[in-house]
């Protein structure tokens, strides 16, 4: 084992893990890596890597261990090492049928009763009519597990039903996906040269019960409406099959398509393919088809890889599939028949434009199975079990600039996207450029980031196109020339304008270049005085932008005297308004809530902080506990965000069932990112953070 700091903790996983060519072992990969990427380095991964009889491998630095799973005395001595490592703690084992030694892998046995770490085990597989070694092997899994991990409900039903686990053991993780942009597919066909094609693909390591030959059936009735249809049937063949069959399958299956004339219409690619190749392919197909013929397989990773990737989905309907496999995803079919893939196949392909919806329904429905969600989920349940993992410092994810970038064109930030595409239809708005110059001001305040300074540069000659020449702004551009349209009403553009405001002395008050922050504190000087407003949000942007602006003019008297007294006008008017809609039970400054509503009880907490005028710092601490408890319930438990509706709520009305549609979460996620970064906040990103400052922006 490699040499350890002492200040390291080590969260081991044990099972197969690449080069070994294994499904559990990719999946072992793939969250072991995201976990790294989200708390490394002060919790990190390691690996105990379950060998077969027939190979060796040469492992990367994370193994710190190998068993070979037909070695009873292995599993012991690994374990007793795990025992007398401190940084160890707690083991994470993925269980298989298979993997760890005969009669049902009862080698896993004896880790478990040597291992002294807490325990996590996560069943890929459970068995509705278990033998009775199988049963008894799993049960006593289960009694030695501190916490139990399956993908679906169903499996959940099973463990308690047939195996009597207990239910507060038990959580359902879903299977990962990696986070692919969403795209049609178009590019990924032209470089794996299948343009002109309609894909259909299945994958995996092939073997008897993946019902190819059923779908090589289908195609006959496939082609003749859709001639150009190629249907690719990629992976090895098990090791395990291979030993023992060698290829017969598949040889089997290559005459059947011989002997049908489907040579033209169905490629076999005889590999193991890398991620990144098997994610191309994901991409480049039109519909997948997942035609496991084992009503008891519990989970397919590439069922949920092409799910993610955006793609339609035909299956049979094993556990997993049935769960999420939906109408407005995809189709189920029954067992060993090719009929039903023959018409859901020509069905979905004949109607392109559903065919579309499929793929972007299934795209977004699956985002919360993205590998970080399930690390953070993972890391959910190893705190439960072990506090002190909550207790350490946390590296926040990356923050990444490279959407931002995209939905920007030398103009300004476009008001909106279809899916991850700007759309150039809608124009640009002033509110939109005003929060990108914010989160491009404060990216740069942390990393002076070469990106971040042009962007911010954009965002502020957007700024300065739309000053009104009668005074104030003008918000809506549509192609890159002014066009002031009914769209916008009046308290809408004192919103704007106010963001506004609050952006330029933002930018004014940070570490941008010289240039550009004297080019946003002329603006903003020449920009304060506003025509009356009666927003209460557009009163709250202002207090936030002069509390800013207040800085820097501290040392000359006159300025500061006139934002002050600026200032506390507006801080008056949101006190005069809370006290008019208030009472015991509603704290706050209308009769509804809608938008942005955390930036009303912020505004007067900064109004304070400039002022000095308690008032202001007790009506915004009270404000700002009611808004909380409307909006997160439970959440010191941190397990539901309910915002508020941008339709609004009612004073006293129940609002446990809305929820608001974001215009671009990557842009909130992102603002709540920045924001604890730059207050020194090290903490995971979790919903109520994502949540409370999505309600600010």
């Amino acid at each position: 084992m490699e040499k350890i700091k002492q200040d390291k903790a080590w969260i081991v996983f044990l099972g197969t893990y690449p080069p070994r060519e294994c499904g559990i072992a990719t999946f072992t990969a793939d969250l072991t890596n995201n976990f790294d990427e989200l708390y490394s380095p002060r919790e990190e991964t390691k690996v105990v890597a379950i060998n077969n009889n027939l190979q060796t491998y040469k492992y990367p630095r994370k193994v710190i261990a190998q068993i070979s799973e037909n070695d009873p005395d292995g599993y012991q001595a690994v374990a007793e090492k795990l025992n007398r490592l401190s940084q160890v703690k707690l083991v994470s084992v993925q269980h298989e049928f298979g993997i760890y030694g005969p009669d049902y892998g009862k080698n896993l046995l004896i880790f478990l009763a040597t291992i002294n770490k807490p325990v996590v085990v996560t069943f890929h597989t459970v068995l509705p009519e278990p033998s009775s070694g199988q049963k008894e092997v799993v049960i006593k899994i289960v009694e030695r597990a501190d916490c139990l991990v399956v993908m679906t409900e169903r499996a959940k039903k099973l463990l308690l039903e047939v195996y009597s686990a207990p239910e507060e053991k038990i959580r359902v993780i879903h299977h990962g996906i990696h986070p692919l942009a969403y795209n049609d597919g178009s590019d990924l066909k032209k470089e794996l040269r299948l343009s002109k094609r309609k894909i259909i693909s299945t994958f995996g390591m092939l073997n008897k019960g993946k019902g190819i030959e059923y779908a090589i059936e289908a195609m006959t009735e496939v082609v003749k409406q859709f001639p150009d249809v190629l249907y690719l049937v990629i992976g090895a063949t098990h090791p395990v099959v291979l030993k023992q069959e060698g290829e017969t399958y598949r040889n089997q299956l290559i005459e059947k398509v011989y002997s049908l004339g489907l040579q033209n219409n169905i490629r076999f690619y005889n590999k193991y393919l890398t991620t990144e190749d098997l994610l191309k392919f994901l991409q480049a197909t039109d519909i997948y088809l997942s035609l496991s013929q084992d009503p008891n397989q519990a989970v397919s990773g590439t069922l949920s890889y092409a799910l993610g990737a955006g793609r339609p989905v035909i299956s049979t309907p094993f556990p997993q599939a049935e769960e999420i496999i939906t109408p407005d995803v995809g189709s189920l079919i029954k067992f060993g028949t090719s009929e039903g893939i023959a018409d859901q196949i020509i069905s979905i392909l004949g109607d392109p434009a559903k065919m579309a919806s499929l793929g972007k329904t299934a795209y977004f429905k699956t985002r919360k199975m993205t590998w970080k969600n399930v690390a953070l989920s993972y890391m959910r349940e190893f705190i439960e079990l072990l506090p002190e993992l909550g207790k350490r410092e946390k590296n926040l994810p990356a923050i990444k600039m490279r959407h931002l970038a995209k939905l920007t064109d030398k103009f300004g930030i476009f008001q909106f996207a279809i899916l991850d595409e700007p759309d150039s239809e809608w124009g640009y708005t002033l509110d939109d450029n005003a929060r990108a110059l914010v989160v491009t001001s404060w990216y740069y305040d942390l990393t002076k980031n070469a990106t971040a300074k042009k962007l911010a540069e954009v965002y502020l000659n957007f700024i300065k196109k739309a000053v009104d020449p009668k005074g104030g702004f003008k918000n809506y551009f549509k192609t890159k020339h002014l066009n002031q349209t009914e769209i916008n009403n009046e308290q809408g553009l004192e919103d704007s304008a106010a963001r506004a405001i609050w952006a330029l002395a933002v930018a004014a008050s940070g570490s941008l270049p010289v240039g550009l922050k004297k080019t946003a504190k002329q603006i903003l000087e020449s920009n304060l005085d506003f025509k009356k407003i009666s927003s209460p949000r557009a009163m709250a942007f202002m207090i936030k932008g002069l509390s800013k602006y207040y800085r820097l003019v501290e040392k000359n008297k006159e300025e500061k005297e006139k934002i002050e007294g600026l200032l506390t006008e507006y801080a008056d008017k949101l006190l005069e308004l809370f006290n008019h809609h208030s009472d015991e039970n509603w704290l706050w400054f209308e009769n509804y809530l809608t938008y942005s509503n955390a930036v009303l009880p912020e505004a007067m907490l900064w109004a304070y902080r400039v002022t000095g005028n308690y008032h202001y710092f007790k009506a915004g601490n009270n404000h700002w506990i009611f808004c909380q408890r409307i909006i997160f319930r439970a959440m010191f438990a941190c397990q539901s965000v309910r915002p508020v509706g941008i339709k609004g709520e009612k004073r006293k009305v129940s609002m446990t069932n809305n929820r608001r549609r974001w215009r671009s979460w990557s842009w909130l996620c992102g603002q709540c990112m920045i924001w604890a970064r730059r207050n020194n906040i090290r903490q995971k990103c979790t919903k109520r953070s994502i949540g409370f400052w999505a309600t600010t922006f």
